[in-house]
């Protein structure tokens, strides 16, 4: 099991149909571009807190 420590810690705004928004400076950090594709997991823990975890998927070589 890998640990993960906070890089980068930051608000976003869920605005219309409950979309999204990450900040510029977090999409740099991250190095997520235009059509990148991101996997979202959403964790609860025994207390019923949940939380989405996104990463960016690697491009295939033929992208």
């Amino acid at each position: 099991m890998a640990i993960y420590r906070t890089i980068f810690y930051g608000d976003i705004t869920v605005g219309t149909g409950g979309r999204m928004t990450i900040p510029l400076s977090m999409r740099d950090r991250c190095g997520i571009q235009e059509g990148d594709t991101l996997t979202v997991r959403v964790e609860e823990n025994p207390k019923g807190i949940r939380q989405l975890v996104m990463w960016r998927r690697d491009p295939d070589p033929e992208d």
